[in-house]
């Protein structure tokens, strides 16, 4: 059974970090993603990496956020630094069977046609 399971989130002062883990079953996933929701706001895509390496960031987190994968240990991470309120939100890891040819397009939309979603972990960011 296709299974994600995120870990990790918590409250933080700003400023501060935390390190978002997504446990997957299996090695069937070529593409993976991590996304967030605030309340009343759309799903932003954050960070997605493939498996042949390739990866990318949304312009809002690219330098404070970085994404790995350990296929390995099966698990999806997520190191987020100089976290802001406007971090608060819902974090769901997302991944997709098939290798995602534009994993920008694959962030921009919000994680369209993805596979299989985690069931979120909450960061509470407080200033």
């Amino acid at each position: 059974q296709d299974q994600l399971t995120e870990s990790g989130g918590g409250s933080v002062q700003s400023g501060g970090s935390l390190t978002l883990s997504c446990v997957y079953a299996g090695d069937t996933y070529n593409s993976m993603a991590w996304f967030r929701q605030a309340p009343q706001k759309e799903r932003e895509g954050l960070a997605a990496i493939r498996k042949d390496g390739i990866l990318t960031y949304a312009d809002s987190v690219r330098g404070r956020f970085a994404i790995s994968r350990d296929d390995a240990k099966n698990t999806l991470s997520l190191q987020m630094h100089s976290l802001q309120p406007e971090d608060t939100a819902m974090y769901y890891c997302a991944a997709s069977v098939t290798r995602r040819n534009s994993l920008t397009h694959w962030l921009r939309s919000g994680g369209y046609e993805s596979d299989v979603w985690g069931q979120g972990t909450q960061v509470t960011v407080f200033s």
